[in-house]
Formats: structure tokens, C-alpha cells, sequence
């Protein structure tokens, strides 16, 4: 036996061991078992009986039809059986499971009888990253069902009942609706249906949970049904870690805000407020049922295994639905089941759209308000991704040009004015440090030089940088859009992958182009900056070699188009560089500069400084004396 196949038998074992723990019964519901299981012994020991009567008749008599009656007994205890367990249900015990088709322009869905539930929903606009059919939900790795307690005070689910209908599944397209009704029926006018609802070019599926007079035959003080999903994600993209990093349970509470659990370990919550919907959600997919009114209240889980790449994680929740008692009640829901496309959610109203991770706060309103906008508008003009990230990038530079110029005219002003800021700091080598500190501000004061006038407009660029950072990990737009030489602009490229999985530690399995030459521009750049700068310090010059490794370790692993994005950031910024050093004359800046310093009245202290040199002389401080 393998590792694998180990590990996932263990995996096995150790989810059924918790599932029986944390189903363990109650002691009530152990009384009551045996008292069923005592009640079954007597009928099948009565059977026994049966059988030797009957074997005694055979012996004496060839009249009797015995094949015949072992037919007819068994089936017999089974009823028995079926009614102490379901109550009025009994007959949704036994049925024939079938699976039936229903499909729109977007969604093929097959629909099981067992349980009445949704078996498989394939999406028939994408593919999985091997090019198989995009499943979101099977049957083998899902359960749906809606649990109560019975007039006998059973409990029932439905996950494992038969349900009855009279269609064989329909195909739906343009602007009509159709729809498949399923029952698990007492009688005629006793039932639980669910009504399944397509229209022609939606994601939406309705959802109708009606209860037809059952008020006898459900618990009397029964207020609620529980419904329970829970299903494993799998793999659906090229990088597995990735997927697994961004995908969880998210949910909205009714005219609130909307919350997750925790996407790098395990996490649950029990919500006790009103829940609008929950969503399965994995990095470029969701499945999610959405209540008409509200869900009473939630229990949602999430859980994986670190060491196992046979599934992203298991995720669950356990929502209420309120019951009345009435002759006729209906729960409306729909569920959603599609891309985490921006426009496609916002477009329902439902804030579903803040699934999809485009930062924080100002990160996710430049992302919402300026680049969404920008990249829909070229996608309806452009086939080709990568050149409408060249075109986006082109744009963010040129609205950031001023900014950047302000940034190197600032440089070149405390470039020449580096000497004498040298002169200030031998004057106080090893000396006065606040006196050196006062002179130098005292000269840049003089000179009219914000110190900080090169980073403040930098500043300002890095919301959009992080924006960016953000966007396109998380667009749907560039899933499997090639570009070059990469075939996924949604994940890493890679031109070659180390044979026998060999790992570099922080770098990865394969070589990522557009990374490479991320690293090795803003090397370019990072050098033709520092001779922008006035610095000197030999730690600095060192960061200088580190950021891009650091960078080249990190973005190996990501979207090709932000590592694509930021090589062309990169390549830009070095050729402005090179045009600003040619338009700034750093002659005519250090004479501008030399005579404001001429023409600067005398410098007074600041209340900030005169109160720091009040602190000081406070505490007992003396500045040493200059030799």
C-alpha cells in the first residue's frame, strides 16, 4: 500500500470515528433503540417460528406454495421495520433510485430521487485545469438533506428517502422556465416536496421547500427543520496550495455585512443571528444556497488535512428553517452554483460579489471603481489578455507620471545637496547627534527641500500597487487565457518543471518566466534609482540585491498575469527614469537651490524642537563637547 492510499485510508477511518462520536446517541435515543431492537428481535423470532412451522407443513404436505410465503414474510417484516423507523413515511423507505437530467444554456444538473437532491451539477462553459468537465457537485463527495422529528418523535432525514415525480428532467434555453417537482408522500394530500426551477441562461437554481399537511404527522412540538450540506471541494485549478488558500465558507447575515471562516486552517461558527446565505466557495467557483427571507440560524464548518492533496477542504453547514404547523407551508431558497465572476454577483444584489478577495477597505474600492471598469471596457474590444494588462498598465503609468516626476525632481534636489549634508555629518562625527539632526533640517529648510518629498508621491502609487496584487489572483477573466508562453494567466507559468519532484525550499517545483524577469527589471530599475538617491549605506545597496530574490522566491507561485503586470511596471519606470535624468539639469537645480538658501530669512526653532531641547535639558541631558 502506497503513502497515499494510506494516509487517505486513514483519513477515512478517523472521519468516521469523529462522525460516530459526535453522532453518539443520547441516552433517551439508546433507551429507544432498544426498545426497537427488542421489538424487532420478537418479530423476527416469531419469524423463526414461522419458518419451522412451515418447513414442519413441507415435510408433510406439497400443497403449500413455500416460495411464496418466504416472499411474502420478509417484506412483511420490513414494513414492520419501516414503520417503527419512518412513521407515515414508511412507504419513502424503498424506491427506485434514478437520476434526472435538467439543463440550461449554463448548468447541466442531475437531480436523484434517493434524497430528492441535486447528484452533479456540471458547468458547461468551463473546464477543469486538465481540461476534464468542471464538476462543482457529485454525489460521492456531497450530502444534502433536511432532517425533522416525526409525529413518534423519529428522526427523519431525507437524504435517505425516496421521492416520487412524474418528469423525466427537461432542457431549458433563452427566457423560459421550467421546472421538476419531487415528493415524499404519506398520501395524496400529505407530502414534502421540493421544487427544482431553471431558467434559460442563469446560474440561479430555485428551490421550493413545501410541506402539504403534515401537521399530524410531525412533532408536535417540533418549531423547525434542519437542513444540512456538506460537501468536499476538490481540485478545480492548476496550483492546488493556491486553491486551497482562498477557499472557505463565506456568509451574509440578513442586512449585514459578509463574513468568512478563516481560509489557512480549520475553523467553525455557530451563528445565532439571521442568515440571508452561505456559500461554498473555492478560488474561481461557488456553491451557495440563498434563503428568500432569512435562514434562522447557522453552524458552518470548515476542515482538510495539510498532508493531503486528495481534496481543498470539507466544508459544512447546518442552517433552520422555521416551521408553524400550518396545512400548507413553503420556504423559498435558490441556490447559486457558478463562477465568482464580479459582475454576475453583483448583479444579484446580494453582495456575493465580496467573495471575491479584492483586498481591503481603498485596495478593494480602486480595484471596484477604477480597474474592473477599465479591464470589462477593453475585454469587449480585445480577444487578447495580455495585451489588455500591457494597455491597463500604460494607462495606471501615465495617470501616475506627475506623481512620479515630483518624486525624481525631489531626488535630484537632495542629490545636490548631498555634499553639504556630508560636511554637517563629519562636522558631528561621533559628536551631538540632535545638533546634527537640527543642522541638516535646518539646511534642507534653507534650500527649500522637503526631505520627504520623494516618498510622499510614491505613496500615493502604492494603493493601486497592491490593488493590482489582489485583482488578478482573483479574476476569472484570465482563468486558462494564454499569452505567450504562459496557458494560464490565473496561475503560474512555467517553462520548466524539475524532473522527479525535486523542490527548491521557497522557490517551488518549476521556473516561472515572467517572474524571472519581474526580478531581474527591478533589479534595472531598483540600480537606476539608487543613482537617483543620496544614500551610501552599504545595507541599503544590499536590500537592493535581496527584494528581488525575496520576489523571485514568492511570485513563483502566482498569477503570471500580476508577475506579467509588474515586469511591465517595471520596464516603464526604468525608461522614465532614464527620460526624467535627462529632462532634470541638476546644475540649474543646485543653483535654484543656492540661492534660496541666500535669500532664506534665519531659521527659527520649531515648538517641536524647542520642546524636545526643553525635555531634554529637563532630564540632565548635556551634548558632549566638539574637540
Amino acid at each position: 500500500m502506497d503513502r497515499n492510499s494510506f494516509i487517505g485510508l486513514l483519513l477515512i477511518g478517523l472521519i468516521l470515528i469523529g462522525y460516530s462520536y459526535l453522532n453518539r446517541p443520547t441516552p433517551e435515543q439508546q433507551a429507544e433503540f432498544q426498545r426497537k431492537r427488542d421489538s424487532i428481535a420478537a418479530v423476527e423470532l416469531q419469524a423463526l417460528q414461522d419458518q419451522k412451522i412451515r418447513e414442519s407443513l413441507e415435510a408433510n404436505s406439497k400443497q403449500i406454495a413455500p416460495q411464496v410465503e418466504k416472499e411474502v414474510l420478509p417484506d412483511s417484516i420490513k414494513d414492520i421495520v419501516a414503520q417503527q423507523e419512518l412513521g407515515s413515511l414508511y412507504k419513502a423507505g424503498t424506491g427506485t433510485e434514478r437520476l434526472i437530467k435538467i439543463e440550461n444554456d449554463t448548468l447541466a444538473l442531475w437531480i436523484n430521487t434517493l434524497g430528492g437532491k441535486i447528484a452533479r451539477v456540471e458547468l458547461k462553459g468551463y473546464k477543469k485545469h486538465n481540461g476534464d468537465p468542471l464538476i462543482l457537485l457529485n454525489s460521492d463527495t456531497s450530502e444534502f438533506g433536511i432532517q425533522f422529528y416525526n409525529s413518534t418523535n423519529r428522526d427523519i432525514n431525507t437524504n435517505n428517502l425516496y421521492f416520487t415525480t412524474e418528469s423525466n428532467g427537461f432542457s431549458v434555453s433563452g427566457d423560459n422556465k421550467e421546472t421538476i417537482s419531487l415528493k415524499l408522500k404519506v398520501d395524496e394530500n400529505k407530502y414534502i416536496e421540493y421544487v427544482y426551477g431553471l431558467n434559460g441562461s442563469s446560474y440561479l437554481i430555485d428551490f421550493d421547500f413545501n410541506v402539504v399537511g403534515m401537521q399530524n404527522e410531525i412533532a408536535s412540538n417540533s418549531t423547525r427543520f434542519d437542513l444540512k450540506w456538506k460537501t468536499v471541494l476538490k481540485q478545480q485549478e492548476k496550483s492546488f496550495e493556491n486553491e486551497r488558500n482562498v477557499s472557505t465558507v463565506y456568509y451574509n447575515y440578513k442586512d449585514d455585512d459578509v463574513d468568512y471562516l478563516s481560509e489557512t486552517k480549520p475553523d467553525e461558527e455557530s451563528l445565532k443571528s439571521k442568515i440571508k446565505w452561505f456559500s461554498f466557495k473555492q478560488q474561481f467557483f461557488s456553491t451557495a444556497l440563498i434563503a428568500d427571507e432569512h435562514f434562522n440560524s447557522a453552524e458552518i464548518k470548515t476542515e482538510y488535512d495539510e498532508d493531503s492533496e486528495d481534496y481543498l477542504k470539507i466544508t459544512e453547514a447546518r442552517v433552520t428553517i422555521p416551521y408553524r404547523h400550518a396545512p400548507v407551508e413553503n420556504f423559498g431558497m435558490q441556490f447559486y452554483i457558478g463562477p465568482n465572476h464580479y459582475q454576475t454577483l453583483k448583479a444579484l444584489d446580494l453582495k456575493m460579489e465580496r467573495q471575491i478577495p479584492l483586498g481591503w477597505a481603498i485596495f478593494r474600492w480602486i480595484n471596484q471603481l477604477v480597474i474592473i471598469p477599465l479591464f470589462n471596457f477593453f475585454d469587449n474590444y480585445i480577444a487578447n489578455y495580455g495585451i489588455i494588462i500591457l494597455i491597463l498598465t500604460v494607462i495606471i503609468k501615465a495617470t501616475l507620471m506627475p506623481l512620479t516626476y515630483k518624486s525624481y525632481l525631489s531626488q535630484a534636489r537632495m542629490k545636490v545637496l548631498k555634499p553639504e549634508v556630508e560636511e554637517i555629518q563629519a562636522k558631528f562625527k561621533g559628536g551631538d547627534q540632535m545638533k546634527q539632526q537640527q543642522e541638516t533640517m535646518a539646511l534642507y529648510r534653507k534650500a527649500g527641500v522637503n526631505p520627504m518629498g520623494g516618498c510622499i508621491p510614491m505613496l500615493f502609487q502604492m494603493p493601486i500597487l497592491f490593488a493590482m496584487f489582489r485583482f488578478f489572483p482573483a479574476s476569472i477573466e484570465l482563468r486558462q487565457k494564454a499569452f505567450l508562453w504562459a496557458d494560464d494567466l490565473s496561475t503560474y507559468d512555467s517553462i520548466y518543471d524539475f524532473p522527479g519532484g525535486f523542490e527548491i525550499p521557497f522557490y517551488g517545483d518549476h521556473i516561472s518566466l515572467f517572474t524571472l524577469l519581474m526580478s531581474i527589471s527591478t533589479v534595472m530599475y531598483t540600480m537606476v534609482n539608487q543613482q537617483m538617491t543620496m544614500s551610501t549605506n552599504p545595507q541599503m545597496k544590499w536590500m537592493m540585491y535581496l527584494m528581488p530574490v525575496m520576489f523571485l522566491g514568492f511570485f513563483n507561485n502566482y498569477s503570471a498575469g500580476l508577475s506579467y503586470y509588474y515586469f511591465l511596471a517595471n520596464i516603464f519606470t526604468f525608461f522614465q527614469s532614464l527620460v526624467f535624468r535627462g529632462l532634470i539639469d541638476e546644475d540649474a537645480i543646485h543653483k535654484k537651490v543656492q540661492e534660496r538658501k541666500k535669500k532664506a530669512k534665519p531659521v527659527k526653532k520649531s515648538k517641536f524642537q524647542e520642546r524636545l531641547e526643553k525635555m531634554a535639558k529637563e532630564r540632565g541631558y548635556q551634548p558632549p563637547k566638539r574637540k
